[in-house]
């Protein structure tokens, strides 16, 4: 078979494949152009979640005709001002999107530059019109109708009409935090869906978008080295979820989705979170254009920084300086499952607590039992569940010391794992065991940085054999892993002999798997963090056992100590294994419980 040049419009539909996979692509695409053509005000109007029609409408700068005419050819841009593609200073730069979108859809651009006349220009299948005169105002409107029309067997790779509009929105909301002073409204088949008018400032963009909840429990981040800066909002480990769907992640004001930057987000919660949980941030970083490569994925939604290590460091730093920061503290969404939970199923609004059905003469109920449902059939009687603490009743403990402290002082113990305490404004229940598990958790990692890790020796030298560039990329961090307890020497070509282990993971670990595990990591994301994260679990199955057990009973001295060591230690608003430790209820929530307001 011959070489031969491919047409234009083939090659124009290949390059949609790659461009534009989804309406959603082709909306990001447009929106960018809008935002580099200094728009204050872009709609956006889609029909059947984008395969119908996109219309996307601004108040830029606009084209004139002769702009208009060359926008439709590939590798036409305005973004570019020399040839050099380690200088972007815009979000968009290849010239291939309007290109791709005319290729596999009809196209219909209307224009108009500043003291310029308007113009408009129509095109399908890749074959574009001849520019005629328009009535348009100031600024660009392109509308998009039968996305992959001329390919249809791309139709068949859609998802729902649903799911297809859900990522068209994620995609605006991604933008309109990277742009607080541009007001975005997208609208659904004549509903409108997402309205953000101009913001002042990011963070009360960012409220818009994410919700009070996000605003309620979420630390501010600001950190700047080697000309890189770090700005932004990471949410407290309590509040998390499912997906890496709620991290947003921004390098200079682009939507990325990278995995340097995932990677860095999970190293710096990897101590406070389950492993199957994920934490909101939104995360902003800005560098020079010269230290960052965007020309490394067809969407433009992965980069490659020039000193990957330096960028980890700082975010995975900037986080942990958070974490320990804010750590102490608990999201407010405890509180409120908390609240949900305490309602009568029967309640409602305004008519106060449900009365239990049963009207005989009610037997005597011990006044300091807790009821857990104000709505059971019949009442019975029971021997006393909370164990009140003779040394902490309220009259025997200053005020002074619930204002001093944010977690207040004890007042009960129930059930022999469950601490109460009051403060100023209300009450804190504490998980003893949990609590007491972080601490001793902290102990131990302070420790470990004082003294260092203490090595086991071995014998016999476990040889490991691998690939020859896994073995040596693998002792490239020989330095490293020594520092965390890992002593390994090259043994010949391909193999590597493991001198010593930390003394942690003496008869816990599969030396062979461990070795591979840390060559196969340092390949995929340049660094090591499983042997860390191994001490880590070994430390957190210590602490589990070294702390304070559930059913111990405690005096008021205990947990009033308990109480102010959580209050000094980082991180101790959750355990080790991301649970929150304590719930803090307003005394204005209590009060609403009991119809009070």
């Amino acid at each position: 078979m011959r070489i031969r040049y491919l047409p234009e419009t083939l090659i124009n539909q290949i390059a949609a494949g790659e461009v534009i996979e989804r309406p959603a692509a082709a909306v990001k695409e447009l929106v960018e152009n809008s935002i580099d053509a200094g728009a204050t005000k872009i709609e956006i109007d889609i029909r059947e979640g984008g395969k119908a029609a996109i219309i996307v409408s601004d108040n830029g700068s606009g084209m004139s005709q002769e702009e208009l005419v060359a926008a439709l050819d590939r590798h036409a841009t305005s973004k570019l001002q020399g040839d050099d593609l380690l200088h972007i200073d815009h979000l968009g730069f290849r010239g291939e999107a309007l290109a791709s979108i005319a290729a596999v859809s009809r196209v219909k651009i209307m224009t108009r530059a500043q003291d310029g006349e308007a113009w408009e220009i129509t095109a399908a299948g890749g074959k574009k019109n001849e520019p005629a005169p328009s009535s348009h105002p100031e600024g660009t409107q392109i509308e998009i109708h039968d996305l992959f029309y001329a390919t249809p067997a791309r139709l068949k790779f859609m998802k729902t009409e649903r799911a297809e509009f859900m990522a068209v929105k994620d995609t605006i909301s991604r933008l309109a935090m990277a742009f607080p002073h541009i007001a975005f409204r997208l609208t659904h088949d004549g509903k409108n869906s997402l309205n953000l008018p101009a913001a002042p400032d990011r963070q009360a963009r960012l409220a818009n978008i994410l919700g009070r909840e996000f605003g309620e429990n979420s630390m501010e981040i600001e950190a700047e080295r080697e000309r890189v800066k770090l700005s932004g909002y990471a949410g407290l480990p309590t509040l998390h979820r499912g997906t890496m769907q709620y991290q947003y992640l921004f390098v200079n004001g682009r939507p990325v989705r990278d995995k340097l930057l995932n990677g860095c987000v999970r190293a710096a919660y990897r101590d406070v979170l389950h492993r199957d949980r994920h934490p909101m941030v939104a995360l902003f970083l800005d560098l020079p254009a010269s230290e960052v490569d965007v020309n490394v994925h067809p969407a433009k939604a992965e980069v490659r920084f020039r000193d990957a290590a330096m960028v980890r460091s700082l975010i995975i730093s900037s986080l942990k300086h958070a974490l320990h920061e804010g750590g102490f503290k608990a999201s407010s969404t405890v509180a409120t499952q908390a609240l949900g939970a305490m309602r009568p199923a029967n309640y409602m609004a305004g008519s106060g607590p449900a009365l239990p059905l049963h009207r005989g003469a009610s037997p005597s109920v011990p006044a300091s039992y807790a009821y857990g449902n104000l709505a059971e059939a019949t009442y019975q009687a029971y021997e006393p569940q909370m164990d009140m603490v003779p040394s902490a009743r309220a009259e025997e403990i200053p005020d002074t010391q619930e204002q001093n402290y944010p977690l207040g002082s004890a007042r009960a113990q129930i059930h022999e794992n469950y601490i109460v305490a009051q403060t100023e404004h209300g009450l804190i229940l504490v998980d003893q065991h949990a609590a007491h598990e972080r601490l001793v958790y902290e102990r131990f990692k302070a420790q470990i940085a004082e003294t260092g890790i203490e090595k086991q020796g071995l014998l016999t030298p476990e040889i490991v054999e691998m690939d020859e560039g896994q073995a040596a990329s693998l002792l490239d961090y020989k330095e490293q892993l020594s520092r965390f307890g890992l002593e390994i020497e090259p043994f010949g070509a391909g193999a590597i002999a493991v001198q010593a282990i930390p003394a942690l993971l003496s008869g816990r670990a599969d030396v062979q798997r461990l070795i591979r595990d840390l060559a196969d990591e340092i390949l995929d994301h340049g660094q090591t963090q499983k042997l860390e994260e191994r001490l880590n679990e070994i430390l957190s199955t210590m602490a589990c056992h070294g702390s304070v057990r559930s059913g111990r009973r405690m005096n008021a001295d205990e947990m009033n100590a308990l109480l102010r060591q959580m209050e000094k230690t980082p991180l101790s608003g959750q355990c080790n294994h991301g649970r929150p430790t304590y719930i803090e209820l307003s005394l204005m929530d209590i009060e609403k419980l009991f119809g009070r307001r």
